[in-house]
């Protein structure tokens, strides 16, 4: 029974490595698969998924792969898509119907929010329909979590608790007042 995969971790706890490795066990096996980004991730180049080691493969745009015919989309044991935290709602939930209707299992790699801790919107919608959610964990000395999130850092602290609007003369302090001890000043900051 094919199931939609969400695997998602820190910056740097090899998201991409793992997918591209996931693409070569498959296709080692003889299994052809899919391997997908957003057009929105132009880290890599065009059509290219490339990990910080040096692992690199061709890929398909999602917009792409929503265009490919159901007779192309089952010729692939499995679709492994990179960056999901970029995908839409509506791009998840496509991923459903892929592996609901279709039978294809599909293998999500992403983070699952940002710096301030709150969740992108292909993340928060894999978080809700994925089947199985799997942290990749981070393997950087002495059991601690290396990534920041929020309350990890002063700075981070004082931005997760200051208001995204400030307007005029106001007694609470900005997230960078707050940060740096200064005053709080006639502001409007979108934070």
């Amino acid at each position: 029974m094919a199931q939609l995969y969400f695997k998602y971790g820190a910056m740097g706890s090899s998201k991409t490595a793992n997918a591209l490795m996931t693409r070569f066990n498959y296709e080692e096996r003889g299994q052809q698969t899919l391997l997908v980004k957003p057009r929105l991730d132009t880290r890599d180049g065009d059509h290219m998924v490339v990990s910080r080691i040096g692992l690199k493969y061709p890929c398909i745009y999602f917009d792409e792969l929503q265009a490919l015919t159901i007779m192309e989309l089952q010729q692939n044991a499995c679709i492994i898509v990179d960056e999901a935290q970029f995908l839409t709602k509506e791009e998840v939930m496509y991923l459903v119907y892929i592996v609901d209707d279709l039978g294809i299992p599909v293998i999500c790699y992403g983070l699952r929010a940002d710096f301030k801790g709150d969740l992108f919107p292909g993340s928060e919608a894999l978080l809700v329909m994925a089947d199985k959610l799997e942290e990749v964990k981070t393997s950087a000395g002495a059991a601690r979590r290396p990534f920041s999130t929020p309350g990890s850092t002063p700075m981070a602290r004082s931005s997760r608790r200051a208001p995204r609007w400030c307007w005029g003369p106001t007694t609470s302090t900005s997230a960078f007042a707050a940060s740096t001890g200064g005053p709080a000043t006639w502001a409007r900051t979108l934070m």
